[in-house]
């Protein structure tokens, strides 16, 4: 049973179409993220499945459930950190995470819920005085109270420094871990492809992209250059690399030798240094980055097949 289902959501506000026909399935199980430039319908989806709102047309379901006729059924078991999160200035951060904890009618610690997100020592502190940063990570709290079976993350890592970013991608792998389903919204695209499973890429309120990060490299026929250390650059070692399949753009200069290699080819090309007796010191790949397939499905005229 999918985690996420959306079947043929359009979302009409007037004149503005913020999502149309959209289809989207997220896995049980599964991390995944779900991106796009800002104004692509993103919080527009995630309003949806929490029936913040609701589809013009087209059906969302959650769990099993049908996101508006079974809402309340559906927060028992989830749990979410929005974008924009305001606290209750005069509440201390231990008051907010007892108040999710009696919502939910668990039986978590707050305590402990507060210092596995790094603010124990500010549970007795209004929380109207936190940083944007510790009210970060007291939504992220809330949100993990009652080992929700969902987590629905809108821009987590908002107002976090690097530490903090890494140490919330430490507890959304400890959350999968557990067995549950992530599915999180960013423009942070390093935070995305360091956990992630698959992606979705939403462009004006269409599904432009959804697969593995490998696959979409695949589909956009992205290039990966292999640099190859060597003691010596030889015409004789050039040539070599230049017969292999899958291969293009040969340079070599001070030691080193760059192509750009298709799928599998990299072992052929080191195959074909050692035959020629050029001793490989070593070897880096670098690929595209997400930030890379993220421009080219969102900037192109025309939307990859």
């Amino acid at each position: 049973m999918p985690a996420i289902g959306l079947t043929g959501v359009t979302m009409q506000f007037g004149d503005v179409t913020a999502l149309r026909d959209l289809d989207l399935t997220v896995q049980e199980g599964e991390i995944f993220g779900f991106l796009g430039p800002n104004g692509a319908g993103k919080s527009t989806t995630i309003n949806v499945l929490l029936d913040f709102i609701q589809p013009t047309s087209g059906k969302a379901t959650v769990l099993g459930h049908d996101s508006h006729e079974e809402s309340h059924a559906i927060r028992q078991r989830i749990g979410v950190l929005p974008d924009g999160f305001q606290v209750y200035d005069r509440l201390t951060g231990l008051q907010h995470v007892e108040f999710a904890i009696d919502s939910k009618e668990s039986n978590d610690d707050p305590m402990a819920v507060l210092d596995r997100v790094g603010i124990p020592e500010a549970a007795d502190r209004k929380a109207g005085e936190y940083s944007k940063g510790m009210a970060q990570r007291l939504a992220l709290g809330m949100a993990l109270v009652g080992d929700p079976d969902l987590i629905i993350l809108d821009e987590p890592s908002t107002g976090l420094d690097p530490n903090g970013a890494r140490e919330m991608r430490e507890i959304i792998m400890e959350e999968n871990q557990r067995g549950a389903t992530v599915f999180f919204s960013s423009h942070i695209l390093e935070q995305v492809e360091a956990v992630c499973d698959r992606v979705g890429i939403l462009n004006e309120g269409q599904l432009v992209a959804e697969d593995s990060i490998r696959g979409l490299r695949r589909s956009m026929d992205t290039e990966t250059v292999l640099t190859v250390s060597v003691p010596e650059v030889t015409s004789e070692a050039i040539r070599a690399v230049r017969r292999c399949d899958d291969v293009s753009k040969v340079s070599g200069q001070d030691g080193t030798i760059s192509v750009t290699v298709g799928e599998g080819s990299k072992t052929t090309v080191l195959s074909a240094l050692e035959e020629t007796d050029v001793e490989v010191l070593d070897f880096a790949t670098e690929e595209s980055s997400l930030e890379d397939l993220f421009a080219a499905y969102t900037e192109s005229e025309e939307v990859p097949a």
